[in-house]
Order: C-alpha cells, then structure tokens, then sequence
C-alpha cells in the first residue's frame, strides 16, 4: 500500500477515535477539558480539616534529628531585637525543643509583654484541657404555658435555617430547632405560643472596658448564642446578636406553622419548662479550629466564658481570666507575672511572657500533649496555607513548616507555635515585639518572619 493511502487512512482513524473520545470527555467518562455540565457549575472547595482528627504520628527519627546550636539561634533572636523595623519595640523570644523541654533560647522571654492574639493560646488550652474535644454545646426550646423560650448554650456559628452536620460553622440550625419545637406543639395540641430569650448563661457586661474604642469592628458584644458570627468577617455586627437569633427563631416557628403573638421578649426560662427541641454544636475542637485559624475575637471571648462556666467560676470577663489561669496552673504551668484582661487579647492591658506561650505549645506537640494538644495543634494555622497565616511563608523557609498563632494589634505583632527545622527537629517558639509606633505593624511581621522564623525553618544547625 502506497504510503500516502497509509497516512490517508491513519488520519482518518484519529478522527474517528477522537471524536468517540470526546463525545466520553464530554460526558465525563473519561479524563478531559469538555464536559457537557453547565458552564456555571460552581467550583467546590476544598475540604476543611476536622480539628478533631487524630494527628499523624510523628516522622521516623524526628526526636533523632539533630538539635539547633542554642547560640545560633540566639543570634537570631538578637537580630530581630536590633532590627530597625521594629523600632524601639521590647522583643521576648522563646524557643523550645519539644523532643527534650529544653529552652533553647531565652531572649527576654520571662518578661511579660502584651500578646496581641497569642493570647488565645491559652485559653484554648483551657477549653480543651478543661472541657474536652469533643465536647458539644446545645441550643435548646423550653416550654411553659405558652412560652416557648430559645435558651442559648454558647454556639454563635449557628446557622439561620437548616443545619449541616458536615460543617462546622451552621453545623446547628435554628431553622431545625423550631421546625422540632413545631411538631412537639402540634403534638400537644398548642398552635400558638410567645416567644421568650434566655440568654443569661452569661453574666456581667457585653463590653470589655479594658479595650480600646474602636475595637467594636473586631468583636461582637459578647452573648450565648449568634446567628454565625463568621459571616461578619469585616465587622458590622449586630448590636443585639442573641435578640437577632431569638427573632430568626419565631420567623422559622411562624414557617412551620406556629402562630407567635407578640414580640420576642428578654427571660429566663422558669423552673417548671420542660425542654421540647435542641439541636447541637459541631465538637469543640473543630469549633476552636475556626476560631484560632481565623483569629476571631467572638469565638474566643464566648470560649474563655464556657471555661469560665465549667470551673464553676462566674461567666463574665474576669470570671473567664480566672478559670483560664487557674487551669493554666492545675495543668503545671507557671504563670507568674501573668496579667490576662481578657480572652481574645485585644486588650492592651493583657501581659504574657513569651515563656509561658512557648511552654504551653512545646506540651501540646510534645508526646505527652495528648487529645488537647493535639487538637490545639491542628487548630493553628500553617504558614503559606490557611488562616491567618494564608499570605505568609509563600515561597520561602517556613511555608507548611510553620504551624502558629499571630497576633496583632496597632503597637504589637506576636507569633507563637511550632516550626520544623531544615534538620528535621521540631521546636516550639512564641516571639513577641511589643511597643513599636502605631503604623509598625506591617513592618514588625516582616522582622519576625524574616529575621526569626524563617531562618528556624532553614536552620541546618546541629550542635
């Protein structure tokens, strides 16, 4: 056969085998660009990682890995404090080896200093330790008479209608609580109620006086129950977030074919209420996990109360500092010189050695953490990835090797948790510049990343 009728029927066999092949890529049969799905399918995330999952075991030979020469890293530490970028700031460095304990670095680190959003470092060490990982907090309907009373239990990611038992954020709905309080009514041959709010699980004001004006941008008033406050991300918030829920509540029992007479008033469900719905939280360390990722201030003010509760100290803000250092302590933590103001750390008043933060982070990843460090660990945000820590470490020494907590407020810019060295030895660090002129922020983070932080990650400097 002559060579062009090869070449001739050769090409004719391609078209015909590619046009079969992408009539299946079109439907999705076999791997392709063509599908014949609609042009706006939405583009799914990715998946969120439970906070509750059991981390992995160690690397082999990790606790064999060669540990950093302390004075090497001490250099560093000095570094940062003499650089220019952080002005007349005071730095307290902590580095710890998390295999041995052993403090590597002490760089002003017994010092208390103002701990921006490290603060929430504790105190979610608090809740983990105190209350447990899995512990859930429940939204429940009470009824007596014809008062149908929402009664909050700490959730504030509660979705508006229908829950999602695989989110964390929405995972419990008030769409769901009233569409069962509903039934249970229509069951009892009640068609018509008034609605009330319990929202005193809390006590004390809503407002921390410690925090500066201002500030109203980054927290929300501080109450049992919120229709997700993550959805405020830029601020705005509600001025009335457990009035607003109680109110989404009777629209949902008005849906479900409840008449609500009246409007929703302010009262603790009386001693004879017999609980007719509830509906439940996503497990406390996947809430921590949102929390701590996104450094949300809420979340955590609502966490350090829920401390607060189960210590049986009183549920406002100074009840709160107590149960989370008083934890702190029963745990085996030195928490001398601590002055804690509040739970989320933007108070400037707050005052925590770098010592103690590092201290707290080395336990949690060291082999005796347990299910409470664990779960803080996996919570924290990893460099160049997500959370707060999403835009740094991006194509340098620390992206997906630094797992931390950042912290900042106008004066101040901390980072505490852990970093993985160049060598493969894990260690638990806190650094804190606190004092540099307003306007510093930015700066002060590069010093810290760059001076610090990074070069722990590219650290080959076995001693």
């Amino acid at each position: 056969m002559h060579k062009a009728q090869i070449a001739a029927l050769t090409a004719a066999t391609l078209v015909v085998v590619g046009a079969y092949y992408g009539l299946a890529d079109a439907l999705d049969l076999v791997p392709g660009v063509l599908t014949a799905s609609p042009a706006d399918y939405a583009v799914q995330p990715f998946p969120t990682v439970s906070a509750a999952a059991k981390q992995p075991d160690a690397a082999p030979g990790l606790a064999e890995a060669p540990v950093p020469d302390a004075a090497e890293l001490n250099v560093l530490a000095r570094t940062l404090a003499g650089d220019e970028r952080v002005g007349e700031a005071t730095t307290g460095v902590s580095i710890v080896d998390v295999a041995s304990g052993r403090e590597l670095v002490d760089h002003g680190a017994g010092s208390p200093l103002t701990p921006a959003s490290s603060n929430k470092v504790p105190v979610a060490w608090a809740a983990l330790s105190l209350m447990g990982a899995d512990h859930r907090l429940q939204t429940t309907a009470v009824l007596e008479g014809t008062t149908l009373t929402l009664v909050g239990g700490g959730d504030v990611l509660l979705a508006a209608d229908a829950g999602d038992p695989d989110t964390t954020v929405g995972r419990a709905g008030l769409g769901d609580l009233a569409r069962a309080a509903a039934k249970q009514l229509q069951e009892r041959g009640v068609t018509s109620v008034n609605v009330a709010l319990d929202d005193t699980l809390f006590t004390g004001p809503t407002w921390n006086d410690a925090w500066v004006e201002g500030n109203e941008s980054w927290v929300a008033p501080i109450q049992p129950l919120m229709v997700d406050v993550t959805a405020y991300a830029s601020g705005g918030y509600p001025a009335d977030p457990a009035l607003e829920a109680a109110q989404v509540f009777a629209d949902r029992l008005r849906e479900a074919g409840i008449e609500v007479t009246g409007t929703v008033t302010r009262a603790a469900a009386g001693g004879g209420a017999t609980q007719v719905a509830a509906v439940s939280s996503a497990p406390l360390a996947d809430i921590l996990s949102v929390s701590l990722k996104e450094s949300d201030n809420t979340m955590t003010e609502v966490e350090g109360r829920l401390v607060a509760l189960a210590a049986g100290e009183e549920a406002d803000f100074a009840g709160a500092t107590r149960a989370v250092l008083g934890r702190l302590r029963d745990d085996g933590f030195d928490t001398s010189g601590v002055i804690m103001r509040d739970a989320s750390g933007l108070a400037l008043g707050n005052k925590v050695p770098a010592g103690l933060l590092a201290q707290i982070i080395a336990r949690a990843a060291g082999d005796d953490g347990g299910t409470t460090g664990r779960s803080l660990m996996t919570a924290l945000p990893v460099g160049g990835l997500d959370g707060t820590l999403d835009d740094r470490f991006v194509g340098v020494s620390g992206a997906g090797t630094v797992r931390a907590k950042t912290g900042s407020l106008d004066t101040v810019a901390s980072l505490t948790g852990t970093v993985v060295t160049a060598d493969g030895r894990l260690l638990a660090f806190s650094v804190i510049v606190d004092g540099f002129a307003e306007g510093g922020l930015y700066s002060a983070r590069l010093a810290i990343d760059d001076d610090l932080v990074s070069p722990l990650a590219d650290c080959g400097c076995g001693g």
